[in-house]
């Protein structure tokens, strides 16, 4: 079945030139000219993306996509303005009344496929409701396709972690939730641009900007589909450091989830030990020698310690051979 979106602009040539610019795109586009028309589609349809004009006479779209909120949780809102009510839109998702702003004019391809990330958010959304082992594996595989250097990655971050949570004597439940926080840990990258995720050189800080928001994008996202609240944190805190100088709450040391520590030794470990676009993998040696250096300022010694020296086996002056 075909996902729908509905614009919203009181002005009838911008909704032509959405119609003209989404025809042969897989998607069931509906358009009204004022809230009242939108809120009568709402009803009536499931609507994965609503995108609204801000300055519309009667009710101003940022009012129109917080009722939304209310009436379709679900549906992902965004907001379309002008370079002069940039300020009104940066807030909305600083609040979380909108998922994302487009800028009027827009630029066709952007407008494309910014509104289909939103599609297949919403879509995420839904099928993390399954819940199933066999669902959450599937999207994280489905996630990873958004980026050639991710292939597996998932499966090796919730494989190591296990391991490490095993050599903590973390619960039967909590293993559960480490690994499929682990398999969905970077779910949030859904929204992040294909262009920013494949850059071959460093990001600008408007670029990397973005990509801090995944963890909250993320988060959200498990939020929506009620998972529970360790997949969440694992989610949401992965990218927290042990000093505070982390993203995206800038919290330290034993506030930080344990769970969310032991996925990031995994995902950090990963990286390093697998190709970018940046750079060549490091061999295992070499990346444990650099996470050892990460102890007590980025990551957690305690889960160093069960990661490296009991897990991977590793001693000074030795090679480290992943056990299991």
């Amino acid at each position: 079945m075909l996902s729908s979106v509905l614009f919203v602009d009181d002005d009838v040539d911008v909704l032509s030139s959405i119609d003209k610019l989404f025809t042969g795109i897989d998607l069931n586009v509906f358009h009204a000219l004022n809230a009242d028309e939108a809120f009568e589609i709402i009803g009536n349809e499931e609507i994965a993306v609503i995108v609204s004009d801000y300055a519309m006479p009667g009710m101003k779209g940022t009012e129109l996509l917080s009722r939304v909120k209310s009436l379709s949780p679900d549906t992902l809102r965004m907001l379309m303005t002008t370079h002069r009510n940039l300020d009104v839109a940066v807030n909305a998702i600083n609040e979380g009344e909108i998922f994302r702003f487009i800028v009027k004019p827009w630029d066709n391809e952007g407008m494309a496929e910014t509104v289909q990330e939103a599609v297949h958010r919403y879509s995420l959304i839904q099928s993390l409701r399954n819940n199933s082992e066999t669902t959450l594996l599937s999207v994280s595989q489905t996630i990873e396709l958004k980026d050639p250097y991710t292939r597996g990655h998932c499966e090796r971050v919730a494989r190591y972690s296990l391991m490490t949570a095993r050599e903590l004597g973390l619960s039967a439940a909590s293993l559960d939730s480490i690994k499929y926080g682990s398999w969905l840990h970077d779910c949030g990258k859904i929204g992040v641009p294909e262009h920013i995720l494949n850059k071959a050189g460093p990001l600008d800080e408007m670029e990397f900007d973005i990509i801090k928001k995944h963890p909250d994008w993320g988060a959200e996202v498990a939020r929506q589909a009620n998972l529970s609240q360790t997949v969440i944190n694992i989610i949401l805190y992965h990218h927290e450091r042990y000093d505070g100088s982390g993203y995206p709450s800038g919290i330290q040391g034993e506030k930080i989830p344990i769970e969310a520590k032991i996925v990031a030794v995994s995902d950090i470990f990963d990286a390093l030990t697998s190709d970018r676009a940046y750079r060549a993998k490091y061999d295992n040696a070499r990346a444990v020698n650099i996470i050892l250096k990460m102890s007590g300022n980025i990551l957690d010694p305690v889960v160093i310690d069960a990661f490296v020296f009991k897990g991977m086996k590793f001693s000074r002056g030795s090679s480290p051979i992943l056990s299991g």
